[in-house]
């Protein structure tokens, strides 16, 4: 309890000691006299924001605001407030006429001295006005300056503003604050110098000189000197502003021999020039040409050792329109690399409609120094990132502290001008050796794959199966494939692949992108054991076809493309998915439901087994998906989709897994019982056969054809009149005619001989059927949807055996008399034994 007093007492005793402090501060009188012939003048006046007047006013004989005082002059004041650093700033300029007399060249002293002047925010300006033909140094103390953009602040608060004359005209040099590397600025006919100090500031020296130099035939030069490792970021003359008319203005760095140094380019605007141009020359030590130049445009230079000059010149501007010439621009200096001794090179010469480009990681930022990571081509020219074309020869070299602070991206285009050159070629997307020789690590490679439209489709074979990336299966590799249309106006992307999956081929329909990302260096040894194939195939109008073989020791995650955003509206899809013989597939979807509305069309997936061709079809606007199912043999998947309310896109993730194919005693038992009852009824068959032609033998007789007309004729499909089946009856059968008098004339043709009958031969049927993915019903159909299997025949169809001796395709559409057109035709038929 008695440290708690103590300290509220000491608490106390502090409010009390500053408002003491703050009392005699009010009532503290100030006195400033300056001399005869000093040229200065001292004004004090409210500062900005501006206060209102009867907050704060300036005590003295008269009731003054502001109050100024000239030199001869000798002023009494006072302030009416506790805090006249918060509504009072004070200007000290002094001005001195290098024209009329001699120049007080050497150290700029403070006067009046600043613990005269009233504890008020403080602007000491000198303005120095010299003939055109002499030059005016400025040189700083250490620390040297260092220029910001205006209208910055400077940590400390001390601010240095430089200008120059041309003319009446003022050009605003730059403004600076404290530890840089800028030591001295010479100027022509006259400067102007400003120096802010705070009012908590007690500072009583300028830290800067004047002295007298030749004439510099420019507006100014401003040198600046590196010690060590750092940067620089200078500005041209009224930055942000135009640089003056043809003008010139000159930057010399002075680079110590064990350093290198280069130039970049911030921020540039050019002029509308009439005469001249715009252009920046370097004087570089060791240069072939006494000058060197470069537009604005270009890329500057680097890997630069020793003390160097860089100089910005205008032009003759347009008096119309003149445009702006600003330049903003940065140098780095730090320790020349191993790697910048050594010469790379990238030789694109027989390449076509390809590029390289070198660039900079994405990196955070930090106030520290960091050294730059420059590429140079040809050992001069440097840049933070540096692109190469097809058709030449590059020499390159790097001046980077650590090369893994770069990457590469490169793209290449591979075209399909004419469908009759190119189909069934095979192209081979593997990264070029010259790569691999670069110190530097790939970041992305993409082909671009361009074909005609509706006439070629691409094919993507990998060396080793792919797996597709998921959430629920992870690619751990080192590279992976990402495959997205190139189409123009086209956001699909089918996803993104790596090695060690399923899926043989990928089958886009038209452009597409293939994009080889990298994501450890270690990526080129597996890069050598996969590559990538692309074909041109006949065109198919899906969006993408993927075969997958299953593989009996993981699951296989297949999702839609674009799984993210969805599937793009009226897009479909289709998985060819192989089943090995002893094995069977279970397929499985996440979520029981897909949520979607459509605002036009219907969303179908189809599941088609391809050795009976039968189809399961499921809406995906209203039916719950299917269940884990059983699959014996290899299938096909196909998703189709509407064009969906914007709030739910069509996103669907399902996986296969593989077991062992068994047959359980049951299945074993049935299959004993059945193959004795076929036995047994062959058995009977044998017997009724042989009963029927003695008994034909015995009753044999003068035979006449009788014509049976109770068959049914009606058309396939239709409501059979007869209702037993044709081998439960004779009623097809015609009796035999053994004596070939009776009606013998009607067989004979117009030359004499018998015609022989045409009889029905079996043929099966050789088409693929396993190639095609299933046709989607109609994608604007609104027509409800059934399933249909083996157990459940139409019953507008003929069964197997009743069928005519003809094989039926799998048909798109067919209208029935009977007025079901809620099943589509899913059934192949087979044909018939001929009769006897």
């Amino acid at each position: 309890m008695a440290g708690l007093n103590c300290r509220v007492t000491v608490a106390l005793l502090g409010v009390l000691l500053l408002g003491a402090a703050r009392l005699s501060r009010g009532g503290e009188t100030y006195e400033i006299a300056l001399p005869h012939g000093s040229n200065i003048t001292v004004l004090i006046k409210p500062g900005v924001p501006t206060l209102p007047a009867n907050v704060c006013r300036i005590v003295s004989k008269k009731w003054v605001t502001p109050l100024s005082i000239k030199a001869g002059e000798t002023a009494v004041f006072s302030f009416s407030c506790r805090d006249p650093e918060n509504h009072f700033v004070i200007e000290i300029q002094k001005n001195i006429d290098c024209m009329s007399g001699p120049c007080p060249f050497g150290k700029v002293h403070l006067q009046p001295s600043t613990s005269v002047l009233p504890t008020l925010n403080r602007t000491f300006i000198w303005d120095v006005k010299a003939n055109k033909n002499i030059g005016l140094e400025l040189q700083f103390s250490l620390p040297r300056l260092r220029q910001i953009r205006p209208g910055e602040s400077c940590p400390d608060g001390v601010t240095h503003s430089i200008s120059s004359r041309i003319g009446t005209t003022m050009v605003r040099i730059g403004t600076f604050c404290s530890n840089g590397t800028v030591s001295r600025i010479k100027m022509q006919e006259g400067v102007k110098m400003a120096l802010d100090l705070p009012w908590f500031l007690n500072r009583n020296v300028s830290g800067f000189s004047i002295t007298n130099r030749s004439s510099i035939k420019r507006l100014c030069i401003i040198e600046s000197v590196f010690e060590g490792e750092g940067s620089a970021t200078l500005m041209s003359a009224n930055y942000p502003d135009g640089f003056p008319e043809d003008e010139l203005m000159t930057w010399q760095f002075i680079i110590p021999a064990h350093l290198r140094a280069s130039v970049s380019f911030l921020h540039f605007s050019v002029s509308n020039c009439v005469k001249k141009e715009e252009r920046v020359e370097y004087c570089i030590p060791g240069s072939t040409t006494n000058r060197e130049v470069f537009k604005l445009q270009d890329r500057q230079p680097g890997n630069i050792a020793g003390n160097f000059n860089l100089s910005l010149q205008g032009c003759d501007q347009d008096v119309q329109n003149p445009g702006i010439l600003r330049l903003q621009f940065q140098v780095l200096v730090q320790h020349p690399q191993d790697e910048s001794n050594k010469t790379y090179v990238v030789d694109l010469s027989n390449e076509r409609a390809m590029s390289l480009t070198i660039e900079q990681r994405p990196s955070k930022l930090s106030r520290k120094f960091v050294p730059g990571c420059f590429v140079c081509l040809d050992s001069r020219t440097c840049s933070t990132n540096l692109t190469l074309t097809a058709g030449s020869k590059h020499n390159i070299s790097f001046l980077c502290d650590d090369l893994t602070r770069l990457w590469i991206n490169a793209e290449k285009t591979i075209s399909c001008l004419d469908h009759r050159y190119c189909h069934r070629k095979s192209y081979s997307l593997q990264v070029p050796w010259y790569i691999f020789q670069l110190p530097v690590q790939l970041h992305d490679f993409s082909w671009k794959l361009l074909v005609p439209k509706d006439s070629i489709s691409l094919a993507l074979v990998p060396t080793q199966k792919l797996q597709q990336h998921t959430h629920e299966r992870v690619c751990n590799t080192s590279f992976s494939y990402l495959v997205a249309s190139a189409v123009p106006g086209q956001d699909l992307s089918f996803g993104s692949f790596c090695s060690g999956g399923s899926i043989e081929q990928i089958q886009v329909k038209q452009n597409v992108s293939v994009t080889l990302r990298t994501f450890a260096p270690s990526f080129q040894q597996e890069a050598s054991r996969q590559s990538l194939a692309v074909s041109f195939i006949p065109h198919f109008k899906e969006e993408g076809v993927f075969t997958v073989t299953l593989d009996t020791k993981s699951k296989v995650y297949l999702r839609t493309p674009n799984w993210d955003r969805g599937l793009p509206s009226l897009t479909s899809v289709s998985w060819n998915i192989s089943v090995p013989q002893d094995q069977v597939a279970c397929l499985t979807f996440l979520k029981e439901r897909t949520g979607l509305v459509c605002q036009t069309g219907r969303a179908f997936m189809i599941i088609q087994e391809q050795w009976a061709h039968t189809e399961e079809i499921f809406s995906l606007e209203e039916e719950v998906l299917p269940k884990p199912s059983f699959r014996y043999h290899s299938f096909w998947v196909n998703i189709s989709n509407c064009s969906p309310m914007s709030r739910k896109q069509l996103d669907l993730l399902f996986w296969v897994s593989l077991t062992p194919r068994t047959m359980d005693l049951t299945v074993i038992i049935l299959a004993v019982v059945g193959g004795g009852a076929l036995l047994l009824f062959a058995l009977g068959l044998i017997v009724c056969f042989v009963k029927k032609n003695r008994k034909k033998k015995i009753n044999k007789g003068p035979a006449v054809g009788i014509y049976n007309g109770n068959v049914n004729t009606q058309m396939p499909m239709h409501p059979k009149i007869f209702q037993k089946r044709q081998t439960d009856n004779d009623s097809h059968v015609y009796a035999v005619i053994d004596d070939t008098m009776v009606y013998g004339h009607l067989l004979q043709d117009s030359k004499g001989s018998f015609l022989q009958p045409e009889v029905g031969t079996y043929r099966p049927f050789q088409g693929p059927t396993g190639d095609c993915p299933p046709s989607p019903p109609p994608i604007c159909s609104r027509a409800p949807t059934a399933k249909l299997t083996e157990d459940e025949p139409s019953s507008g169809f003929l069964s197997e055996s009743e069928s005519e001796s003809y094989t039926f395709s799998h048909p798109k559409d067919r209208n029935i008399s009977n007025g079901n057109t809620d099943l589509p035709l899913l059934e192949t038929y087979e044909t018939m034994e001929p009769g006897e």
